[in-house]
Parts: structure tokens; C-alpha cells; sequence
């Protein structure tokens, strides 16, 4: 290999050195891709992206999704702006994997550092596979074959109108997902539930659902099963979806933080 690998965590992420996004032929690409699926998110350093080249490396991983509620570049849909200054302060603080509400969420995202603080302004990441695996046995038995109700109303329904509620619930209709979900690639299983998206766990009491999800939550939330992104001018990140979850932290308040995202099309989790 051409590049040089810096693990993060024994968990999961690393760096990647010696890299140009832009300039991989099918040999690279062809290892970054499977050392995405070993460590589940990488990070990159100085990737002076234009926003077509940043979108014509997600496409090498497949087709890019156009984000209905998020807000995005006239001119370029594939990109997510996701933006937090003095007046408007923003960030996705809490753990979640990235589009779930839709029938087939995402296979992964890639999120670029355009304007970043001085301080702060991290991204956690969680290994969802090493927070199932750690789960006791009796928690794995008792979650096996549950499947959890998945909604963007939870994130996004307020800022649709109300005439235009009733036309996107028909495009997005509320979706049933495993509670532990198989990767299509590796085989392995994954806790699979977010406070962004779930309003329930199928088919069970109240209480019992509100029980399931704190439990799976706690697991994802220790530190045990993270690492943590230090962002820079130009830095990328790129995370598996299907096995990840992510945190954005909101401690860097009244600095700016502007951020670039594609979103990768995946397939209806099983």
C-alpha cells in the first residue's frame, strides 16, 4: 500500500496518510474500501475537495441520495449543508445512523470540514457491532427478531408544511427495521435503533420498548466501543452506516461550523 493506516481506538477508526481522494485508481480504491469495512470509519487529512470532486468520490461507492428535509445546494442536490453559526447554532447531538427513516437507509456517508472552530466541534463515533457483541447473552436472546418502528417526523416533521404533510408521508411512509441488523458485506450484527428516528420497538408494551431502546443506547454509548474525530479545514470523514452510529458534539457555540455531506444509497436492512 501506498498510503499509511493510524488506528484511533481499538474499536474502530483510523486515519488515513499519504491519500488523494481525488487521484485513486482501482487498486486503492479497491483496499481503502475493504479497510472502510474493517475499521468502519476513516478519516483523511488536507482533501482540498472541489464539491465535484467530493461527489464523484461517493459515487464510486454507489448512488448518491437527495435528502428531501435537509437543506442543500441548489445547484449540487447530492450535498447536505449542515451548518451551525452565532444566530443559528446546530448540531446532531445525539447518536443516530443517518437516514434510517427511509425503506433502504444509507450504505454510508462522507462529510467534508469547511469551515471549522478553533476548538471543538468533534464527531463521535460508535462501533454498533462491538456494542451489540458486548451485550449479556440473556439481552441478545430478548432483542433477536424485534423489529422497531423508524419515522422522520421524529427529526424532520417540523419543518414540513402542514399542507405537504399528508404528500410526504405517502413518499415516506414510517419503516420497520431490525432491532439488530446483519451487514450485507461482513456478516456481522448491529444494534440498529436511534433516538432520532425510532418511535417504538414492534409489537410490545410501552414500557418495555422505552426499557429496550435506553439499554441498546447505553451500550452504544460507552466509551469502550468509540473514538473521536478531531475536525480540521479540508479534514473527511467517512463512516459505514450499516454498522456505525455518530455523535456531533455542540460545545463550540458562538464559533461557525460548516460541514459537506453525501450520503450513499444502500439497501433495506435484513
Amino acid at each position: 500500500m501506498s498510503f499509511e493506516i493510524r488506528p484511533l481506538t481499538a474499536a474502530l477508526g483510523a486515519e488515513i496518510h499519504g491519500i488523494d481522494l481525488t487521484s485513486l485508481d482501482d487498486d486503492a480504491f479497491a483496499e481503502l474500501r475493504k479497510l472502510w469495512l474493517d475499521y468502519k470509519v476513516l478519516f483523511f487529512r488536507d482533501q482540498d475537495l472541489t464539491i465535484e470532486e467530493h461527489i464523484a468520490f461517493g459515487r464510486r461507492f454507489g448512488e448518491l441520495e437527495l435528502h428531501p428535509f435537509a437543506p442543500d445546494l441548489p445547484e449540487f442536490p447530492e450535498i447536505v449543508h449542515i451548518t451551525s453559526t452565532k444566530e443559528r447554532p446546530y448540531a446532531a447531538n445525539s447518536w443516530h445512523s443517518d437516514v434510517t427513516w427511509r425503506r433502504a437507509p444509507s450504505l454510508g456517508s462522507i462529510l467534508r470540514g469547511r469551515v471549522i472552530p478553533p476548538v471543538g466541534g468533534d464527531t463521535c463515533f460508535a462501533n454498533a457491532v462491538m456494542a451489540y457483541e458486548r451485550l449479556r447473552p440473556e439481552w441478545k436472546e430478548r432483542i433477536e427478531g424485534l423489529t422497531a418502528e423508524h419515522d422522520y417526523m421524529r427529526v424532520f416533521g417540523r419543518g414540513v408544511p402542514d399542507d405537504k404533510k399528508d404528500e410526504m408521508r405517502k413518499k415516506y411512509p414510517v419503516q420497520h427495521h431490525p432491532v439488530v441488523r446483519t451487514h450485507p458485506e461482513t456478516g456481522e450484527k448491529a444494534i440498529y435503533t436511534n433516538r432520532n428516528f425510532v418511535n417504538h420497538i414492534d409489537g410490545i408494551a410501552p414500557e418495555e420498548s422505552e426499557e429496550i431502546l435506553e439499554h441498546l443506547e447505553r451500550s452504544i454509548m460507552s466509551p469502550n466501543v468509540q473514538c473521536r474525530f478531531r475536525w480540521e479545514k479540508d479534514s473527511v470523514a467517512m463512516w459505514d452506516n450499516r454498522s456505525t452510529q455518530h455523535f456531533a458534539t455542540n460545545d463550540f457555540w458562538p464559533e461557525e461550523r460548516r460541514m459537506e455531506r453525501v450520503t450513499i444509497v444502500g439497501d433495506v436492512p435484513r
